[in-house]
């Protein structure tokens, strides 16, 4: 066995590369996973090594007068609120500091006090501040002078900053800054009216169950107590949670990679052995058993899988490490480094190997057919095979049932159906690929003919020779390619759908967003006051009675309604609404009707319709709406708060005045971004754009093991036709000929593999936006030319490459030798 695997060890290095590959993308995985995992463990009760009990809060938030109540129950040593949420740092240069930050209430007394500190001291009274080193670095602040903060709670004002601390790869990590207050200060910003949970120390020698017990009665039934190890389990568990929805993530790919390198160890044994095939016959010949000859072949698999194996552990710690570095640069707030475990070693090695005999196992087999007497003859070399009728009729059947659930999907908006299309398409391609791989490798081929002659003509024929064989290669590469594809042309699509929606509800020059939450209560009546400004509407609503309330303001509501049944929504005013078509025909209202809303009548000014779909989930029936003039809307419903505000110019104001009118209120807002359309669409697209390039580059890894498959194919081939490429050659092909014979016939597969690859994946994302189209939202498939044809010139290139080691092996031999060859 030793000496085949050596004997066959250059026919086998691509596919052990494709191993080595696939194994290294699994093995970075769980090696940096089990980093991520390890860190979270770590780091899980960080903010509480001094907790000894919490106090929970239910569905509304634990007042500050309960502090009060806690810290008096006998037993408890000290008690101080917690609270997280977000807020905004003013730069040294008067401007926000950029990135989402997090707002957490830090306990002002030691006992409680958890936080790691750089320099200074954490906060001992309302007015101080501590910040978090990088932003405290970035900034050039210094301890003891003032740094403003502002959230959801007004304007930003001064704190003394006392402190820097670490929390660098917890969960007050999200890539901004953190920022830390007394309790008082941090309800005062965030606008909170309470805390989320209140930390206890407990007095030495105190039972604490009982304590426990005391401070529920004192608390209310509403309120939950739970002991250390209740905090920390749930500590572990919230640490966990998004490691595990990540390490789901980066499993898929790895899952999407070994397979694509199942297809190319299959294809490559498959063709090993049928060149090996008269060897085969002559040991049969002289003795040797058809399991005898069976297991030794799995042998040589078992030992190619290990080795290739153990080379693919190896890589996978550059590549656990190559990802960490990525994610650092990107500022993702995952975080963790590189942990080698001993189940992720046999593991790796186990699945590598396994995936190596499972991929040889068939081609074995039918290697073991060949009859003893075969070895006297040229039968030796096994013929190309026809798939049978069988396999072609369930192909035709899967790929048809592929393509209905993904008609499907969008007709009854379940996304299980798209995947479940995606994955019928694949298998049916797979099936009917003999048929189909030929067929299109023929067709490609025509202008090629035309274009170089005899070479492209000889390169489609080697290819189809073998249907099994040619379509095994293209196959592989349709797995990574129609990902690929699917997230290309989704995202595009998703843009469009967005810019489209905004374009159609946005008709002002400026948009305000909160960053992470909600704009500040103060805000919209700040700009509103302004001259400069002629428009300022905080979009708004609330659910009453079944019932969707919005804020509206007259001079913007006509851009959102498609038809208008009766009246005239210009008469939108104080003590007017506005009822859509469903709404008045299910309460029978109708204009100069009286509706009741929270407690006061309002006037119908007139009946309108909005053919925007409603979205799933929404909690009110399609058109149960009613809207309101911005003024009463904030009557009605004092603390509703709005994430956009929309602002227009005065009339007779120029947009650069009305822009310096608008940013010099928002300066005491850091919480708040100002943002035209063009802005605001780039806003919501850059996550599309930002998980596409993440996706790409993860699926990549695949596309080239697909290449990998192409470029080992092509080698195994060249082999088999020594003599005939040789027969060639004395007959006048060229050099340059045999080149362009070898390299048509990689571009003609690769290029199958793409296009396939490519309508496989618009196949799934037609059927994902008619899904998201369902579910609510302007989504239409949209192809981005541009990328596809990127994806297919890429593919092009990279073949074109995958073809050059094969064409020196074909020429690196004299043609004497190569009619000599066996």
């Amino acid at each position: 066995m030793l000496r085949q695997v050596r004997a066959d060890g250059l026919r086998l290095l691509l596919s052990s590369l494709a191993i080595v590959l696939g194994v290294a993308f699994v093995a970075g995985t769980l090696m940096f996973t089990d980093g991520m995992r390890a860190g979270a463990y770590e780091r899980a009760g960080a903010f509480d090594r001094h907790t000894d009990l919490a106090a929970y809060a239910g569905k509304d938030p634990l007042p500050p007068s309960l502090v009060d109540r806690v810290r008096a129950v006998d037993g408890v040593a000290a008690a101080e609120g917690e609270l997280t949420g977000t807020a905004g740092v003013v730069g040294a240069d008067g401007r926000p500091v950029l990135g989402y930050a997090v707002l957490a209430a830090i306990p002002t007394d030691p006992a409680l006090q958890s936080y790691d500190v750089v320099a200074g001291r954490l906060p001992q009274r309302t007015g101080e501040l501590v910040l978090d080193e990088e932003t405290v670095a970035d900034q050039h602040f210094t301890l003891g002078a003032p740094v403003r903060i502002g959230g959801n709670g007004g304007p930003a004002r001064p704190y003394t900053l006392v402190g820097t601390v670490d929390v660098a790869g917890s969960s007050r990590d999200v890539g901004g800054p953190f920022i830390g207050l007394a309790g008082p200060d941090a309800l005062a910003v965030s606008g909170e009216r309470g805390y989320g949970r209140i930390m206890m120390a407990v007095r030495p020698g105190v039972d604490r169950a009982a304590l426990a017990d005391r401070v529920r009665a004192a608390a209310g039934p509403t309120v939950t107590v739970k002991d250390r190890a209740a905090i920390l389990d749930e500590a572990v568990a919230d640490a966990v949670r998004d490691r595990r929805q990540f390490e789901l993530f980066l499993g898929t790919f790895a899952a999407v990679a070994v397979v694509v390198a199942g297809f190319v160890i299959a294809n490559t044994f498959a063709i090993v052995l049928a060149q090996r095939s008269r060897r085969t016959a002559l040991l049969r010949l002289v003795g040797a058993t058809r399991g005898q000859v069976y297991r030794a072949t799995l042998g040589e698999a078992a030992l190619t899988g290990l080795l290739a194996s153990a080379a693919g552990v190896l890589a996978g710690v550059g590549l656990a490490a190559g990802l960490g570095a990525l994610l650092s640069i990107l500022d993702a707030p995952v975080g963790g480094g590189v942990t080698v475990t001993a189940r992720t070693v046999l593991l790796s090695l186990g699945l590598g190997t396994l995936l190596t005999l499972v991929a040889a196992a068939v081609p074995s087999w039918q290697g073991t057919r060949v009859a003893p007497i075969a070895a006297l003859t040229d039968a030796a070399v096994q013929p190309a095979r026809r798939a049978g009728r069988v396999r072609l009729a369930a192909g035709a059947l899967v790929l048809a049932a592929g393509a209905a659930a993904l008609v499907g999907a969008g007709i009854v908006g379940q996304v299980p159906l798209v995947a479940a299309g995606g994955v019928l398409a694949f298998l049916g391609i797979v099936l009917f690929g003999p048929v189909l791989v030929p067929a299109l490798v023929r067709v490609l081929g025509l202008p090629m003919r035309r274009l170089l002659g005899v070479p492209a003509g000889l390169a489609v024929a080697n290819a189809v020779r073998n249907p099994r064989r040619v379509a095994a290669t293209a196959t592989a590469m349709v797995i990574g390619i129609g990902l690929v594809s699917a997230f290309v042309v989704g995202a595009g699509s998703a843009k469009a759908g967005i810019e489209r929606a905004v374009d159609a509800q946005i008709g002002v020059d400026f948009l305000v967003t909160g960053i992470g939450g909600d704009l500040p209560a103060p805000l919209a009546g700040e700009l509103a006051a302004r001259p400069e400004l002629g428009v300022v509407h905080e979009q708004r609503s609330r659910v009453v009675d079944g019932i969707e309330v919005r804020a509206a303001h007259p001079a913007l509501i006509r851009r959102t309604l498609s038809a208008v049944d009766a009246g005239d929504p210009a008469a939108l005013g104080p003590g007017t609404v506005l009822v859509h078509r469903e709404l008045a025909a299910a309460r029978g209202w109708s204009v100069g009707s009286s509706v009741p809303l929270a407690g006061r009548s309002f006037r119908v000014a007139a009946v309108v319709a909005d053919d925007s779909p409603a979205l799933a989930g929404s909690p009110v029936p399609t058109g149960h709406v009613l809207d309101v003039a911005d003024a009463d809307f904030s009557r009605l419903f004092p603390t509703e708060r709005g994430y956009l505000a929309e602002v227009d110019p005065a009339e007779g104001v120029s947009t650069d005045a009305a822009r310096v009118a608008v940013e010099s209120v928002l300066t005491r807002y850091p919480t708040v971004n100002l943002l035209d359309q063009a802005a605001y669409k780039k806003m919501l697209t850059g996550t599309v754009d930002l998980v596409l390039g993440f996706v790409t580059a993860l699926l990549g890894l695949a596309v080239v093991i697909a290449l990998v498959g192409v470029a080992n194919t092509l080698t195994l081939s060249v082999v088999e036709r020594t003599r005939e490429n040789a027969v060639l050659r004395a007959v006048g092909l060229t050099r340059g000929g045999m080149r362009a014979v070898l390299a048509v016939e990689a571009v003609l597969t690769a290029l199958v593999g793409t296009l396939l690859g490519i309508a496989l994946g618009t196949g799934v994302a037609a059927g994902g936006m008619a899904v998201l189209a369902r579910i609510g939202g302007d989504f239409t498939l949209v192809l981005p030319w541009g990328r596809l044809g990127l994806i297919v010139a890429v593919a092009v290139v990279a073949a074109l490459a995958a073809s050059v080691l094969p064409a020196r092996r074909a020429l690196s031999r004299p043609v004497v030798a190569a009619l000599g060859a066996e």
